[in-house]
């Protein structure tokens, strides 16, 4: 039975050694008596500059020979060179006579003369030449130089031409064996293939196949190599670019690159080009000035005319694009007749990542406590990408400590650096802050644990990592697509666990508490204004879009009165307060173990939950720690 891939990891197999394209070279001569000139011109200039001769009038002249300061002289015609008796050079122009001659010889200055100077017409008309013929030679160079290299793109006579690289059939070796996860994308994409092998089955009953796929979906998730594996099934040639490469300063650029694109895949149809990050190209139009804008809408007008103008019979282009920013998209490239159809490359689901994390896993060594399965319910949201980077984390460290294999604490290890940052090592706490630290920590960490719709509790510390002082951390079952209501308010009642037990405790308040009051305040906050999660009823209050694969909010409008946004205000307090009181009471009800696992916390600075759990005499629930102990 054969293996799966993960989608960021290629099969290895032997590949077929591409025939080396055949291209005019440079010649040889054209580059010697090119590079001689380019030396004789910088020997002369170099010459000119560094000669220190100083140029003088009849006047001065005169002045050195009376004060006997001249040496010898050199005469040729009206040109007289002398030597100074401190070693300078000196030159000047004078149309000698009787009375000069006899002043030379009066202070016995030694004279040399010259016959007059006669110039060829040869080198005359050679040195006249001489910048024309080396412009000459450049652009023989150059011509030379660009002739049978296809696109060309890096030459200065071939700017317009497409970067675009091509990869021909028997070069692509990827298939979608080789594609761990996204069932549906690939079910999706198999028309594609179908359509490119069996065009009949699709013409007989007057179907026609998309012209555009768009793959969208958050960075690391194969949108790339899914695109590669369509032309590995197809058996087709591949033309891979990005959006970037048909942006240029000089306008008109961008247009003449993609002409010259459609131009090569139509010449190799059918065929399949592929444009990743497309947002870079494809943009909005109309929402700059300027002149680098104007050439972007060019180069996306000449796309949008390319993409409708070839035809959808058997040996027509297809085009493919990736992009994690669709909605900045413009509305006329992903009309049908452009980008048909939009294809979601989400994150690997639970099946996946046990797929994934076992491909990456395949050349490693793992030891006998390692459960993948347990890793992968432990890793939601997790790209394949960050899958790949925690085996590699986890390796490393191993390697590190000189172990034989990889155990589950080195995979625990690595998630920490990853989610948390390394250990500051180096940063030194003072016992007052050790103490608050803990105290704060604890407070979350009996929260998470009493609370039942709260993701289970997986374990606290209080050693630095990154920018916080100390994490308690709690992982979820399962994959999450939505949220109750009651479990946004128990998230807001495990934030406010930390401010409320450094009260209670130790009568102080500190900065640390900042970042979970902000974020209380945006669940809060989220509740009310889109979720009508409040008593203000089931209606929406912000209209701020939230991007699905970049995480932030890209969009912040309010259509609502004064009034009505100090009845929101007053509602998100409401919930606050709310939650902060009946947080208060709950950690007031268990004084003794919040104490206790502070304590206990001070004295070992990090443990997990089953330890937890069984210092303060609770049932754990069903949870999927990595721990060794909680395997058993």
């Amino acid at each position: 039975m054969k293996k799966k891939t993960n989608i960021f990891n290629k099969k290895k197999k032997p590949t077929l050694k591409r025939k080396p394209l055949k291209k005019k070279g440079p010649n040889a001569a054209w580059l010697l008596v090119f590079f001689l000139m380019l030396g004789m011109m910088y020997l002369f200039w170099y010459n000119s500059v560094n000669r220190q001769v100083e140029q003088i009038n009849y006047t001065k002249l005169l002045t050195l020979v009376e004060t006997n300061k001249i040496e010898s002289v050199v005469i040729q015609e009206e040109h007289i060179q002398g030597k100074l008796k401190n070693g300078k050079q000196f030159e000047c122009y004078v149309i000698t006579s009787d009375k000069l001659w006899d002043q030379f010889k009066a202070k016995n200055i030694t004279i040399e003369v010259l016959p007059p100077y006669k110039q060829g017409w040869g080198a005359y008309i050679f040195i006249s030449l001489l910048p024309l013929l080396l412009i000459f030679l450049w652009l023989v160079y150059m011509r030379q130089n660009q002739s049978g290299t296809g696109g060309g793109a890096s030459k200065i006579f071939s700017i317009g031409k497409s970067k675009a690289r091509f990869f021909s059939p028997n070069t692509i070796n990827v298939t979608f064996k080789d594609v761990a996860g996204v069932q549906e994308a690939k079910e999706d994409l198999q028309e594609i293939i179908e359509f490119l092998k069996r065009p009949s089955k699709f013409e007989r009953l007057g179907a026609k196949i998309p012209k555009g796929i768009l793959l969208t979906g958050a960075p690391g998730n194969g949108k790339t190599l899914l695109a590669k594996a369509v032309a590995g099934e197809a058996s087709c040639p591949f033309f891979s670019i990005s959006g970037s490469d048909f942006v240029e300063v000089f306008v008109g650029v961008g247009a003449s690159r993609v002409r010259d694109l459609f131009a090569q895949a139509k010449k190799h149809a059918p065929c399949i080009v592929f444009i990743d990050e497309i947002d870079a190209v494809g943009r909005q139009r109309g929402i700059g000035l300027g002149g680098g804008n104007d050439e972007r809408e060019q180069t996306l007008n000449q796309l949008l005319a390319e993409m409708d103008g070839f035809s959808t019979e058997h040996g027509s282009v297809i085009v493919l694009a990736a992009t994690n920013r669709p909605d900045v998209l413009d509305k006329a490239l992903l009309r049908p007749g452009r980008f048909d159809r939009l294809i979601e490359v989400p994150y690997p689901d639970l099946i996946s990542r046990k797929q994934i994390l076992t491909v990456h896993s395949k050349n490693v060594k793992l030891g006998k406590d390692v459960d993948l399965d347990k890793i992968a319910r432990g890793t939601p949201g997790f790209s394949g990408a960050d899958l790949e980077n925690l085996i590699n984390e986890s390796a490393l460290w191993a390697s590190r400590t000189n172990k034989t294999e990889i155990n589950i604490e080195d995979f625990e290890k690595a998630r920490d650096k990853l989610m948390l940052g390394p250990e500051r090592k180096t940063l030194i706490l003072s016992e007052k802050e050790k103490e608050l630290t803990a105290y704060h920590e604890s407070g979350h960490s009996l929260l998470n644990i009493l609370l039942p719709d709260t993701d289970p509790f997986h374990k606290v510390t209080i050693i630095p990592r990154g920018r916080s002082l100390g994490v308690s951390w709690s992982l979820p079952e399962k994959d999450k697509h939505s949220e109750t209501k009651t479990e946004m308010l128990s998230r807001i009642m495990v934030l406010m666990g930390g401010l409320i037990s450094e009260k209670m405790f130790l009568d102080e308040q500190t900065s640390g508490a900042s970042n979970d009051i902000e974020v209380a305040t945006k669940i809060a906050r989220k509740m009310v204004t889109r979720l009508g999660m409040s008593d203000l009823g089931p209606i929406t209050y912000d209209e701020t879009k939230e991007h699905a694969y970049l995480g932030r909010d890209i969009q912040k409008t309010a259509h609502h009165s004064e009034k009505t946004s100090q009845r929101v205000d007053d509602e998100i307090e409401k919930i606050i307060k709310t939650c902060h009181k009946k947080a208060e009471t709950l950690i007031s009800d268990n004084k003794e173990k919040l104490e206790k696992l502070a304590k206990k916390l001070l004295e070992t600075e990090t443990l997990q939950a089953e330890e937890v759990y069984k210092l303060l005499d609770i049932k754990p629930r069903i949870t999927h720690n990595w721990t060794k102990e909680t395997q058993n």
